[in-house]
């Protein structure tokens, strides 16, 4: 295979932000069938496919807690320090903290596994299972917590293999499970008879392929920065300097975790399974819509550090506002697909005619003002990459705990069941132009001052 890689330092910022994005959107929408072929295929088991998806759901805000850890070693963490050493000449430093990612994904993959085997009954009915719903949930999510260190470190060393340029790496990373995931599961769900732990024995085995690979590449000669154990140790003072500026993608993580919890715990509170099942699809068809909306800003994230690492604060500034652009564009034709389109996407994961009929106003309504979550993302990883922690941690909280959670929570007292599904629109309204503005004052004021400092 030919090894590309993309120099951020020269060339058209948006040409270097595309050559990165292109490959981790498709990447990312690969991996996002490892889920959705499972939420598919479940969706459409004879005679229980409408309570299976229901069970199904109920794990998916573990599973984002799960990954969560994978943005606070890597993506959001380790990775964007990485880039910003190398863009100082310090490699060194950089492969420290490579290991050191890597390193921490293992120990917190273990120990998640642990935790989720031994408490797994309190945890699910506490994330909203119900007695209909909790063998579902527990036979999926049993095997799931067994591939957590697979799961990690695929999604931590792929966030290395990325920010190096290294993005068609990165694309086969993905591609190499998801395909193992999309031929196992109608053999293991169906032919076997396994049902949703078919599903989680396809994932979880498709995931370790995954890791494998990314491990094998970061250890050969091909990588910029690759990845040595001679000689190596875990330092608590890299290791929290990795955590600090990882804390606000875990927390994006893990607060969307806690608004599923408490979206499903609403759910079933005002509209019983049939709207959990709902939320499931609501966040199924959000994850494919978001995806290239991440895959953009992800993209973008290591041209700004590489070039702010390397003081050149106008190319930061191109690629900062080439996401924008980008972003607002695609997120417009989501919302008309959505407005024009309900039924046709919640199709795709039912037939059944009780959850079809209740899942097509709920689209219209989750989906309005989903224009504003390009601010939030755009304004976000901007603060990520150029290693500014605590407004990133805060716009994270802000967002999510601040305004989603209480409006979950409150607003169904006066709208019933679509109370649930208004706070989201909300959230995307306030909390993207609060992240988005503050990152411009905050910023590009610095940008603005290095820039004239130059001349």
């Amino acid at each position: 295979m030919k090894i590309n890689h993309t120099d951020f330092s020269k060339g058209s910022v948006s040409s270097a932000v595309m050559k990165v994005a292109v490959p981790m959107i498709i990447a990312e929408l690969v991996n996002l069938l490892y889920n959705m072929v499972d939420r598919i295929y479940i969706g459409h088991i004879p005679g229980e496919g409408s309570i299976a998806l229901t069970g199904l759901g109920i794990c998916f805000p573990i599973i984002s807690l799960i990954s969560a850890f994978a943005r606070l070693y890597g993506f959001n963490g380790g990775a964007p320090l990485a880039s910003m050493a190398l863009g100082e000449k310090k490699e060194e430093e950089a492969r420290s903290v490579l290991f050191s990612s890597f390193m921490l994904s293992v120990l917190t993959g273990l120990i998640l596994t642990f935790i989720v085997i031994i408490f797994i009954r309190p945890i699910l009915y506490a994330f909203g299972a119900s007695d209909q719903t909790y063998p579902y949930s527990r036979d999926y999510l049993m095997i799931y917590a067994l591939g957590s260190v697979p799961v990690l470190v695929t999604l931590t060393l792929n966030a290395f293999i990325n920010s190096q340029g290294f993005a068609m790496v990165g694309m086969v990373t993905v591609l190499i499970g998801a395909v193992i995931n999309i031929i196992l599961d109608p053999i293991l769900i169906f032919t076997f008879h396994m049902g949703v732990r078919g599903a989680a024995i396809a994932t979880v085995f498709s995931q370790t392929c995954s890791a494998v690979f990314a491990l094998s590449f970061l250890r050969s000669r091909n990588a910029v920065l690759g990845i040595t154990f001679k000689g190596m140790r875990l330092e608590v003072g890299r290791c929290l300097k990795i955590i600090a500026l990882g804390t606000s993608g875990f927390v994006m993580g893990a607060t969307n975790s806690v608004v599923q919890i408490v979206c499903n715990k609403c759910a079933l509170l005002w509209g019983g399974d049939l709207y959990v099942g709902v939320m499931t699809i609501l966040n199924s068809v959000r994850e494919i819509f978001s995806t290239p909306i991440n895959g953009i800003t992800s993209g973008a994230s290591p041209v700004m550090s590489f070039n702010y690492g390397a003081k050149d604060p106008v190319r930061v500034k191109k690629a900062s506002n080439f996401a924008l652009l980008s972003t607002l564009v695609f997120s417009s034709f989501v919302w008309l697909i959505v407005v024009l389109f309900p039924r046709q996407l919640a199709l795709l994961f039912t037939t059944e005619p009780t959850l079809l009929d209740a899942a097509q106003p709920a689209l219209r309504i989750y989906f309005f003002g989903f224009i504003f979550m390009s601010f939030q993302t755009a304004g976000q990883q901007t603060f990520v990459a150029l290693g500014k922690a605590k407004p990133a941690i805060f716009f994270s909280l802000f967002r999510k705990v601040i305004i989603v959670v209480p409006l979950t929570i409150f607003l169904p007292y006066l709208f019933g069941i679509n109370g649930v599904l208004i706070a989201e629109p909300i959230s995307n309204v306030i909390g993207g132009l609060a992240a988005y503005l503050t990152m411009r004052h905050i910023v590009f004021g610095e940008l603005n001052k290095m820039e004239k400092g130059l001349k």
